[in-house]
């Protein structure tokens, strides 16, 4: 149990580390004047976190889009990738605040590269307080199945 509850705080922390590198780096590399300005400039985009989980059954994913209403998002399937994009638009009082919020607003796109051995054709979505939850079911061919293992005659052991 100790070994389960410190995999798990372990597994927190890196991905934590992860989210705010990845906030650092965007930041970092906008273009000049874009971080915290309106949300007409051109170019403005962010990615939305996204977060994984295997069960029995399925691939589920958690894509992390405050503020987005179901309208201004949509989800493709092109081979193996899915693509979820769309835009997060700013609040009607942005520009009454000076536009200098810290949050990103602007059109986003994220792909995700799928594992095979999923029933496409099955996918489910669905966007709630913010989180676009995407679950993918497991194709029954790629789950575990027991080999029955068969008894052979007994044989004599030979002395050495």
């Amino acid at each position: 149990m100790f070994d389960t509850l410190l995999s798990r705080d372990i597994q927190q922390t890196l991905e934590h580390f992860r989210r705010t590198m990845d906030q650092a780096f965007n930041d970092f590399f906008a273009p000049a004047g874009l971080v915290g300005s309106s949300p007409e400039a051109s170019g403005w985009t962010f990615t939305p976190a996204v977060e994984t989980g295997w069960n029995d059954d399925s691939l589920n994913l958690r894509v992390v889009l405050p503020g987005v209403a179901e309208k201004d998002v949509t989800v493709n399937l092109q081979g193996n990738q899915l693509v979820v994009e769309g835009e997060r638009k700013a609040p009607e009082n942005f520009a009454a605040n000076g536009g200098s919020w810290r949050l990103a607003y602007g059109k986003f796109r994220r792909v995700i590269d799928l594992p095979d051995g999923l029933e496409h054709e099955r996918i489910q979505c669905r966007l709630h307080d913010g989180v676009l939850d995407i679950q993918l079911p497991i194709a029954q061919s790629m789950k575990p199945r027991r080999i029955p293992i068969e008894a052979g005659e007994p044989r004599k052991a030979l002395a050495a």
